[in-house]
């Protein structure tokens, strides 16, 4: 969305602040959002890679921004970028007030124009990419500030949901998350609804997403976060999510990845079998494959999650969450199989 002379990319609403400072920014509308379990309520309020984006004519830019004081969030994570070049620095913002003071690299504005990689994303193009607690924009600063034009974006859109694992909990930023790993590879742009501990696939949010038309192809990882439920009622919500989001315009790709390997993929104790509420690992990837099995369309296909992340290696130490080589290998991965797709 735009709001007044910048691109929200990856956000859908803003709030207005009650001190008038700003607004603060969330991943989808408040209707939807309230519409979500109450994990997902907070965590749609939380940046999944979304980006603050312009040009402007200064070399020279103020970002004005803070975090929401919050629940357990209470910082957010910026990655700056000048087109695909990131920034040297990396910026933490809490719950004051900062203001971050930027100068496009001389060398940039000198190299000659077509000597810059302008395939994705214009160099020209300023991109503030957030992680972490919800972010409240308090103004941008500049001369001749203005949105990016569509020639000097990415002409095609990744949207990926899933769990913490494709809001990219446990990377070491946003931009080594797999979901934004697949959309460098890819070429394309990259709405990322990751919902960490929370992604449990609700009516609303399935109709919501199928109704964007801002969006080319989508992968949805489903999903961990239900391994408590019974195997029907898993099935009937990813059944629901994988029909409505293809069904909604069946020129666009939708593919689903069944669970990443974890671990209750993994015996303890001596060879103990470990399950969750509702089932096996395994019996939750079948009943994904018999959702998928069962479409009718034909702009549906499955992916394994096992497939995408061949080793327990690229796991973190809580055998869930996939660490930075993990993301890579993931997006990587990912990339492959959706491009011809494309």
């Amino acid at each position: 969305m735009v709001y007044e002379s910048v691109e929200l990319h990856g956000i859908d609403a803003v709030k207005e602040l009650e001190d008038g400072s700003g607004v603060a920014l969330q991943r989808v509308p408040e209707d939807v959002r309230l519409a979500l379990n109450d994990g997902a309520q907070i965590q749609m309020l939380r940046p999944g890679c979304a980006e603050i984006r312009f040009v402007s004519d200064d070399p020279v830019c103020e970002l004005t921004m803070s975090c929401a004081p919050a629940n357990e969030w209470s910082e957010v994570t910026v990655v700056p970028f000048f087109g695909a070049y990131q920034h040297s620095e990396t910026y933490k913002v809490g719950c004051e007030k900062r203001t971050l003071t930027l100068t496009r690299p001389e060398i940039l504005r000198q190299t000659d124009a077509e000597c810059l990689d302008s395939s994705v994303f214009s160099p020209n193009v300023w991109r503030f990419m957030c992680w972490g607690g919800q972010v409240q924009l308090h103004g941008v600063k500049s001369s001749g500030i203005r949105p990016p034009k569509p020639e000097e974006l990415p002409g095609v859109c990744l949207l990926t949901y899933g769990t913490s694992i494709t809001h990219g909990h446990c990377a070491s930023g946003p931009h080594l998350s797999y979901a934004c790993h697949a959309a460098r590879a890819l070429g394309t742009d990259l709405i990322n609804l990751g919902s960490g501990g929370s992604a449990q696939c609700e009516k609303t949010l399935s109709d919501y997403i199928g109704a964007r038309d801002d969006w080319d192809i989508a992968s949805l990882a489903l999903s961990v976060n239900m391994d408590h439920f019974q195997l029907d009622e898993f099935y009937d919500r990813v059944s629901y999510m994988v029909n409505t989001v293809s069904g909604a315009n069946t020129d666009r790709p939708v593919a689903c990845i069944t669970l990443w390997p974890y671990f209750n993929d993994m015996t303890f104790d001596g060879g103990k079998p470990r399950k969750s509420g509702g089932g096996t690992a395994e019996e939750f990837r079948q009943s994904l494959r018999d959702a998928v099995a069962a479409c009718p369309n034909a702009n549906v296909c499955l992916l394994e999650g096992p497939e995408l992340l061949t080793a327990t290696a690229g796991l973190g130490g809580d055998l869930i969450h996939p660490g930075d080589y993990g993301m890579m290998e993931m997006g990587i991965n990912l990339a492959a199989k959706l491009k011809p797709l494309l």
